[in-house]
């Protein structure tokens, strides 16, 4: 019986895999094959267990030792621009320890994450082969203390929250108050400032609504101010302070919301005292009125 003859398919087979089932298998190949099988069964199972990031140190780790041996430890560190922030802070968020060689010190994420410190505005990561590192750091500087629901932090000028909580050497910032006043207190207090003598009685600036403010003066006095000429406001109350002695007056608050009026709120004894002052004035007409009546 003869052989049947090849299809169409065996032959289309033969053409394209042909030279590929002649290739001689290199020696050792299978061993190649399964031991990268066999990482890559470690690596899955490294990813499905939550292991990486473990894995991922123990590598680096590895790598830095091998970077070391070959001359890259740091071995020399140089600061500059710190004050608020510790040498060990520093280091710490830029990823140097004694086991961090400088070949594999990645500067550019050392610098953001130096940068997500919020005293840090701007930083620099210099590596000097083979063994120098330069940390250079811009710090903010706390501006003023922020008070919102009841707790109080330390700002920055640009309004970020530096501190949680306020140190003894921060309390004689200025203090603003409410939503929104962290942003805007640097217009504000710079305004405050060309006022030296009210800026000095001011115990808060409160932020009303986010739209307009009102200080607090120390004697206890509320100074409620417009939302637009706050400056011309400021002169006003300057003025009359001068003028008038206002500020030193027995009264509970002072209104310049109005360009056309100033209206003070008296204090309730001094309330009390004009009542009574106009009452014994009131008398005084009614007798004067009296008498001329007699003496028509």
């Amino acid at each position: 019986m003869s052989a049947s003859r090849p299809t169409k398919f065996d032959r289309a087979l033969a053409r394209w895999c042909g030279p590929l089932l002649q290739t001689r298998v290199p020696h050792g190949f299978g061993s190649a094959a399964a031991i990268l099988i066999v990482c890559a069964s470690a690596g899955y199972g490294a990813v499905k267990g939550g292991h990486l990031p473990m894995v991922a140190a123990q590598l680096q780790d590895i790598r830095d030792k091998a970077a070391i041996a070959a001359g890259f430890r740091i071995s020399s560190i140089a600061l500059a621009g710190e004050k608020q922030v510790g040498r060990d802070e520093i280091l710490s968020d830029a990823g140097v320890n004694e086991r961090a060689s400088l070949l594999f010190l990645d500067a550019a994420q050392a610098r953001a994450t130096l940068k997500t410190n919020p005293w840090i505005a701007e930083a620099a990561v210099v590596k000097l082969y083979p063994d120098r590192l330069q940390i250079s750091v811009t710090e903010r500087e706390a501006f003023a203390l922020w008070q919102k629901d009841g707790r109080l932090t330390v700002i920055a000028a640009d309004g970020t929250v530096l501190e949680p909580q306020v140190a003894q050497r921060f309390t004689h910032l200025p203090l603003v108050v409410g939503s929104g006043a962290e942003f805007k207190a640097q217009e504000f207090l710079a305004l405050l400032d060309r006022h030296p003598g009210i800026r000095d009685a001011v115990r808060a600036s409160i932020l009303v609504a986010e739209r307009r403010w009102n200080l607090r003066l120390k004697n206890g006095i509320d100074v409620r101010l417009p939302e637009a000429d706050v400056e011309q406001a400021l002169a006003t109350l300057v003025k009359l302070d001068h003028d008038k002695k206002l500020l030193s007056r027995d009264i509970t608050a002072i209104d310049l919301r109005l360009s056309d009026r100033v209206t003070v709120r008296l204090s309730q004894d001094a309330a009390t005292v004009r009542e009574e002052a106009l009452k014994q004035a009131q008398k005084e007409k009614d007798k004067k009125t009296k008498r001329k009546g007699s003496d028509a």
